[in-house]
């Protein structure tokens, strides 16, 4: 029998249609029944392609006993974290204050009838492990907290209620700090004292990509010339691409590794990760002319496209998990790829499996990642891949979350337009996709966070959807000059302004929720940090000083955080120094821009703007006038260069 979790959009919410446990949505309903049922409240938070939330739910939300303590004793309400970031951000902080540690998914929090928190953790088990507090169990966890509700006891009243005082007193940040170039030098030594020579990344296992970390070392080293810098992009780039954590086959990163050599990974793959990382490795293309950058940028952006797409718009997520299993889908046996290359024809099947890490031992529970250690890929791997893709069509394919998401979707088609500069499919692909999302999100004039694909949204736009979309929006305009798009990232950034901006701080969201923006790089990029950057390009593009001035102030408000700990915020450390250096802009006529479109995309400058005017030159400009003109976009650099 389907719980109240059956008339939910969200697909997370729709794989709990069936447990036993009588759900609720987040809403009104389930908190007026805990206090009139004097209940406390179970909060449970994930998402559809979290592996742990699965397991979670297979051992305990689909136990039948556990079940019957929730149902007669608690009031049970599960919550999407990509459809309510907020509700998500402000559960987070509970997590940390009471554990003194970052949270995870999937997250259990234990509230008074009242919904104030006392108790907050991750994934919790069945049963307990002996002699471990830290191991007590879901039954045992659940069977105390009914007692102590039940006992009116004092104590855990008055720890809730001094959690709430915690959550609710605002930290303000010390004095401001001078913004300056040597900032650098502190990320830099951070970023060292990090970083993870033997495969590149910036820890031990499990590792993530780091995106935002890696794209501030590519720009520094664009800036300084700085061998440092450059040595652990190209290190961390040519060992992620090599295969596991990247699927060689289909195309597209998942979530991150679980060992040190990116060859084993959690096999869901998000929409965030792969815009930032298809970004990134064009960029990284442009800058270092690596051709297997750009092959990986393409093959990232065909994923998404040929995958994870419909109507133009793109899925927010897939799994890890089909048929019951984690990487079912993704796994080789030795004998199923050794007979499919001999069937093909290939005489030389043994070294080739070698080369592909496929043995007979496996490099997964007894199966195979495919992976590639050499430098470069074999001749033979584009028709190998084709034999490894058809024998993956017979498989069952992971679940995909067809949610659309403003922010993450407006990540990649960003990305898109990068690489449409390159290859102009793209660009063609980004124009149709930007124009869909918008119609898809912004109706009557109100910006929406989230909706299920052929849904009419319901949920209100938060800081990141407003900051992505018109970084997105400036993206567009640069790359094909229509000042429609111009002029609609200055109506998202104006609505941000009035609706979480003050004196130089930054709220997430402003709803029943009002949770202060992270300028930390986290699961991905900061939308504060964001938002800088828009603000910057909107006071060159527009020559309106109010949005370099409230860039400034960001800055200035997180200026002592920034100063200290830089590794936390380089995406904002970028904008400091583009800032404090300045943007140049390039102006020409449009059949100029179009002719040059990857001589100019790939110039060595990371802070260029580029603007219509009906002469076929190029003229350069700094922020109060114009210093240069060629005819030759070759000579470009060379003339930013002596600029300064």
């Amino acid at each position: 029998m389907s719980n109240r979790l059956e008339k939910e959009d969200s697909p997370y919410l729709q794989q709990h249609k069936n447990n036993p446990v009588d759900w609720y949505p987040w809403g009104e309903e389930a908190f007026v029944k805990a206090k009139d049922e004097n209940k406390p409240i179970f909060i449970s938070i994930g998402y559809s392609s979290c592996h742990w939330c699965h397991v979670m739910e297979e051992n305990v939300f689909e136990n039948e006993e556990c079940a019957d303590i929730l149902n007669k004793n608690f009031v049970c309400i599960k919550v999407d974290r990509e459809e309510r970031p907020d509700i998500d951000k402000h559960y987070q902080e509970v997590h940390m204050l009471l554990n003194r540690r970052a949270g995870g998914w999937p997250t259990s929090i234990f509230s008074t009838p009242q919904n104030k928190p006392f108790f907050a953790g991750t994934y919790i088990p069945p049963e307990s492990k002996q002699g471990s507090i830290e191991g007590m169990g879901f039954k045992e966890l659940t069977r105390l907290i009914v007692q102590k509700i039940g006992e009116n006891d004092a104590r855990l009243y008055e720890n809730a209620d001094e959690i709430e005082k915690f959550l609710k007193h605002k930290e303000h940040p010390k004095e401001a700090t001078v913004l300056k170039e040597e900032i650098v030098k502190n990320f830099m030594l951070q970023a060292k004292n990090n970083y993870e020579v033997s495969y590149g990344g910036f820890s031990a296992a499990p590792k993530f990509p780091h995106a935002s970390t890696l794209s501030a070392l590519l720009t520094i080293d664009r800036l300084y010339d700085d061998k440092a810098a450059k040595a652990m992009v190209l290190h961390t780039l040519k060992s992620m691409k090599k295969g596991g954590m990247y699927d060689l086959v289909d195309g597209g990163f998942c979530r991150y590794s679980v060992d040190n050599m990116w060859k084993v990974p959690h096999f869901e793959k998000m929409l965030y990760d792969n815009a930032l990382l298809c970004e990134l490795y064009t960029q990284a293309y442009l800058t270092y002319k690596e051709e297997s950058f750009l092959e990986t940028a393409k093959e990232i952006a065909d994923f998404w496209q040929n995958f994870m797409s419909e109507d133009n718009l793109f899925y927010s997520a897939s799994d890890a998990d089909s048929d019951g299993e984690e990487g079912t889908y993704f796994v080789y046996s030795y004998s199923e790829v050794s007979r499919a290359l001999s069937e093909n024809g290939y005489q030389h099947a043994k070294a080739m499996l070698s080369e592909m890490d496929v043995t007979l031992g496996g490099n997964f529970e007894g199966k195979n990642i495919i992976y590639l250690e050499g430098a470069d890929k074999p001749a033979y791997f584009e028709e190998v891949k084709r034999i490894l893709q058809n024998i993956r069509k017979k498989r069952e394919y992971p679940f995909i979350d067809k949610k659309i998401q403003t922010s993450w979707s407006a990540m990649m088609i960003k990305s898109f337009f990068t690489l449409g500069a390159i290859e102009n499919k793209y660009n063609l692909v980004a124009v149709k996709s930007l124009d869909a999302l918008m119609e898809c999100m912004y109706i009557n004039g109100t910006l929406y966070h989230t909706t299920l694909i052929h849904k009419k949204p319901k949920i209100g736009a938060l800081l990141e959807d407003y900051a992505f979309l018109s970084q997105a929006l400036v993206a567009a305009y640069k790359f094909t000059q229509n000042e429609l798009y111009l002029i609609d990232a200055q109506r998202f950034v104006n609505r941000a302004l009035e609706e979480f901006y003050n004196k130089g701080e930054w709220n997430f969201s402003i709803g029943e929720f009002v949770t202060k923006a992270e300028t930390t790089d986290n699961t991905y990029t900061s939308s504060v940090s964001i938002m800088v950057d828009v603000l910057l390009s909107l006071g060159t593009l527009l020559e309106d000083e109010k949005y370099t001035h409230f860039a400034f102030k960001t800055l200035e408000y997180n200026s002592y955080e920034l100063g200290r700990k830089p590794i936390y915020s380089p995406y904002m450390l970028v904008q400091m120094l583009r800032y404090l250096k300045g943007d140049r802009v390039i102006k020409s006529n449009e059949e100029s821009f179009k002719f040059n479109s990857y001589g100019l995309v790939g110039l060595e400058y990371p802070f260029t703007q580029f603007k219509l005017t009906a002469d076929e030159k190029f003229l350069l400009c700094g922020e109060k006038s114009c210093f240069a003109t060629t005819e030759d976009v070759s000579k470009l650099n060379e003339l930013i260069k002596i600029s300064f």
